[in-house]
């Protein structure tokens, strides 16, 4: 969902702008605000996503709400009131995170474990992640018990699964042949 090719376009343009007038940082920091504010609030994107309230009082409510953003950010809000698409705001502001996490050369590493992990156990991790990556990577904790032990590490689009719930399945798998 956070690649919509609508979201993907406006949030690069939103990224070159905000690198033209050297912001570019900032803006991050506003979308990812953004992001998790919309994310977190069910009331806030029910009240962005609904067909019944104009536009402009979703633009100013959002103006109020990210009060203090660059002004790169306010006029993503007016860009969106003029083109009625307000339901993509999320999509865009996650999409500007990765755009810009591309740009500067940084990937994020998701590690799924069945508990939270240790300093030290992050250390490994992310040695282990380097191989995958030749970028900057920051590390993302998931904890899911249901994989009983073990870790699954995706960089990118690879991914490797070293769980226990993987290996029972794998087990199961050849000696149901």
């Amino acid at each position: 969902m956070t690649g919509s090719r609508a979201a993907i376009r406006y949030a690069k343009a939103i990224l070159e702008t905000a690198q033209a007038a050297g912001n570019a940082a900032p803006v991050n920091e506003d979308m990812a605000r953004i992001a998790s504010t919309m994310q977190e609030n069910a009331e806030l994107r029910d009240f962005i996503s609904s067909p019944t309230i104009k536009a402009t009082i979703k633009e100013e409510t959002l103006k109020e709400v990210f009060a203090g953003s660059q002004n790169i950010t306010l006029g993503l809000f007016r860009l969106l009131h003029e083109n009625k698409r307000f339901e993509i705001l999320t999509q865009i502001a996650l999409q500007y995170g990765i755009q810009f996490d591309e740009l500067n050369g940084r990937e994020e590493a998701v590690v799924t474990t069945a508990f939270p992990i240790t300093p030290v156990l992050e250390a490994q991790v992310l040695e282990k992640a380097k191989a995958l990556s030749n970028k900057h990577l920051v590390l993302k904790n998931i904890v899911d018990p249901a994989i009983i032990g073990g870790f699954i590490l995706r960089v990118g689009d690879k991914q490797l699964n070293a769980s226990v719930a993987n290996n029972l399945s794998t087990l199961k798998r050849e000696l149901s042949n």
